[in-house]
């Protein structure tokens, strides 16, 4: 029986890609039956172009996912897996407003959204795989990990069990140096959260036994293993998690059940095949002229060898203070022989900048075709070509998206384990 997916904060569907295949494997056990795109703040929703024209017969909405709980939930069908990449804001939370029932987080707070699916859905999706960048677990910086801790202690009052795993694809043989966390939870009615609830040592499911752990090997956990409570009232985890603490208690890899957390530094173990962004460049002849560095932008004030050196210079603001300025230089031009940086948002466009990409190839000096950054991202070549989508936003698009190799081996993790305990799919 196909596992059935909701897929929220879309994109352009890595989610999707990495669990079900494009085209869609014969043998995935995923369907996506419903998904969600929409970007605040923007009038011409491009992602949701970008997603509505590779999966044109999809069951897809793009509306405000918060509306769409609002007055339109019994459209979101039910479902066994959910799963989202959801943006990184403060997670703090506030009492409950006049005539509404709960807590509430600040507004437009998104990771509310995926809470309000959970606590309203009557049969409750069984899995969750959500992702985020990593400084999720000691953020903000006034209150290290109160952010996570709201989110664990969420679940927990839903009756899930988490487990995460701070991962770097790179460090797993793909194509680019992309850190990002990764967690799992598991409804109270699977036989997976009653194996982790029965696990007398935590740490052997961190080390060995859990789904993150098969999917990504670690090498042996760190002796220094932190265990703490996680409160379910969440006004007392929002205003009162680790107030005094410096650091963040919770460490790359770790897991949580009944409101009781285990987390260890870990390391990863991969001893396979490394990609290299040397390896996923096209041919040069293939390249368009715009994406060649003109020579005179290389030398000039503000110019490539400038954004990207080393600098201990006088600055002044616009108020007229002026401080002492460094910073180090960066590999200019890019290594071909390791894998490749972070991709940002703001990699596209043929302004110099010290974040963008830049690669020697036949002597020439060029930026980062959509196609390359697709590739890094382990996308099909081309998937965000669409009339109307520029170069610069496609750029835009990797900056925002997840490496879809890292959901596709969860996924046929998750998979296999269903199938070993033999779940009874709601």
């Amino acid at each position: 029986m196909p596992i059935r997916v909701v897929e929220l904060f879309a994109g352009v569907g890595g989610f999707r890609v990495g669990l079900e295949g494009y085209p869609k494997r014969k043998n995935s056990n995923y369907n996506v039956v419903w998904s969600n795109q929409w970007e605040p703040s923007t009038k011409t929703q491009h992602a949701n172009m970008v997603y509505a024209n590779r999966w044109p017969k999809a069951n897809h909405c793009g509306e405000n996912i918060e509306e769409v709980i609002e007055t339109k939930f019994d459209e979101i069908p039910d479902h066994d897996l959910l799963v989202g990449g959801f943006p990184c804001q403060d997670y703090s939370v506030a009492t409950t407003l006049k005539n509404s029932k709960g807590l509430i987080g600040k507004k437009g707070v998104l990771w509310w959204s995926i809470e309000a699916i959970l606590r309203r859905k009557e049969n409750k999706p069984q899995y969750l795989m959500l992702e985020n960048v990593d400084r999720l677990l000691k953020s903000p910086s006034t209150q290290r990990g109160r952010d996570f801790a709201v989110m664990l202690a969420s679940l927990n009052n839903l009756g899930y069990a988490v487990e995460w795993r701070v991962i770097n694809a790179a460090e797993y043989g793909m194509p680019q140096r992309r850190r990002r966390i990764f967690f799992l939870a598991y409804h109270e009615s699977t036989n997976t959260y009653k194996d982790l609830e029965q696990a007398s040592n935590k740490e052997d499911w961190l080390d060995a036994d859990g789904i993150i752990a098969n999917a990504f090997p670690v090498k042996e956990i760190s002796e220094k293993i932190h265990t703490g409570t996680i409160e379910s009232d969440l006004i007392k985890v929002s205003e009162q998690f680790n107030l005094n603490g410096k650091l963040s208690p919770f460490e790359n890899c770790g897991v949580m059940i009944n409101g009781q957390f285990t987390t260890v530094k870990v390391k990863p173990n991969y001893n396979g095949k490394l990609q290299t962004l040397g390896k996923i460049l096209i041919d040069l002849k293939d390249v368009p002229k715009e994406f060649i560095i003109d020579k005179d932008d290389i030398t000039k004030p503000k110019g490539w060898k400038y954004l990207k050196g080393s600098k201990s210079e006088i600055r002044e603001t616009k108020a007229g203070f002026k401080y002492n300025y460094t910073e180090g230089s960066m590999i200019f031009p890019d290594n071909l022989e390791n894998a490749s940086r972070t991709i940002i948002t703001g990699e596209g466009g043929k302004s110099p900048s010290r974040f963008k990409h830049v690669v020697e190839q036949d002597g020439v000096l060029r930026r980062l075709t959509p196609v390359e950054l697709e590739k890094l991202n382990m996308f099909p070549e081309n998937h965000t070509k669409l009339e109307g989508i520029t170069d610069t936003k496609r750029a835009f698009f990797m900056g925002n998206a997840l490496v879809v190799g890292i959901v596709e081996k969860l996924g046929k993790e998750l998979s296999k384990r269903i199938a070993v305990n033999q779940e009874q799919l709601v």
